[in-house]
Order: structure tokens, then sequence, then C-alpha cells
């Protein structure tokens, strides 16, 4: 499942990785992205709602599930309570050895709203492993590896 997929980076690469085995949700609340993705991508199923909805939207898919969980969503610009709403929809959806991965960019991670973000996710997984800086990316950017979810 892929939150934020906007217009596409990730979902090349989960497409790319899964080769046609296993299910990709990939949720895009702005509609003009979304069919942007639903033609660039169609073993992608796209879902142009709000991930706060994700219990829901899953089962509407059948899904009870997620096994892997990656965010494109800007966390350190939402408040409070939208990383709170979020995080919690993640959690909702994730089993035991679910993994969620997101990405953050360096010049944010003094950010209040940052650090706030980063709280939330030790707060609700066990581990939560950064990844190495990627300095070729334009702002410099890391991922955050968050496992085995907290109940």
């Amino acid at each position: 499942m892929e939150l934020g997929a906007g217009t596409g980076p990730f979902t090349a690469e989960i497409q790319r990785r899964l080769s046609g085995r296993g299910r990709h949700l990939a949720f895009e609340i702005n509609p003009v992205l979304a069919e942007v993705l639903r033609a660039r991508y169609p073993g992608a199923e796209v879902v142009p709602q709000d991930a706060v909805y994700l219990r829901q939207i899953l089962a509407e898919h059948g899904i009870r599930r997620a096994d892997v969980v990656v965010s494109g969503l800007p966390w350190a610009l939402f408040p409070s309570t939208t990383q709170r709403q979020l995080l919690e929809a993640v959690i909702s959806v994730s089993g035991p050895s679910s993994v969620f991965t997101t990405f953050a960019y360096r010049h944010a991670v003094p950010l209040r709203s940052a650090r706030r973000f980063r709280d939330q996710l030790a707060e609700r997984f066990e581990e939560v492993v950064p990844g190495r800086t990627h300095w070729h990316n334009l702002p410099p950017a890391f991922v955050l590896h968050a496992r085995r979810p907290r109940p």
C-alpha cells in the first residue's frame, strides 16, 4: 500500500519490485494526480480518497491487513492531529510483522512538527530505523523504516 502517491516516483519502484505479485493500492487524494497514476501504472489500484479512512477503504477492497505501507506524505507539514489520525489509520491496518516506510527531508529534521512525527513513530512502533541521507536527492532526504507496530 502506498500513501500520497503523487506523480508516481515510488509507484514505479513498487510496481517494479512486485513484478505482478500481490496487490498495490496507491492512495492519492488529488483527483488530477490520481488520473495520471491510473494512466501510467495500470498495475496499481489507485484510490483517490483520504488515507485517514484506510481501514474502511481496505475493507471495501477485501483487504484486512497491509504487509507494507510506503508513504510519500509530507508528514512535517501536517498538524499534530493529522499526523496522529494518519498514523492511527496505518496501525489499524497493520499486522504484527507489517512495515511502515516513509521519507523525510534532511532540512526538516529540526522542525518541531518533524520531531513530533518521529516521537509519534517511536510511540507506535517497536523499532524505527533511519536510513542514510541521499545527498544526490534535491533536497537531501532519508528514509525511516518503522517495524513491529504496537497494538
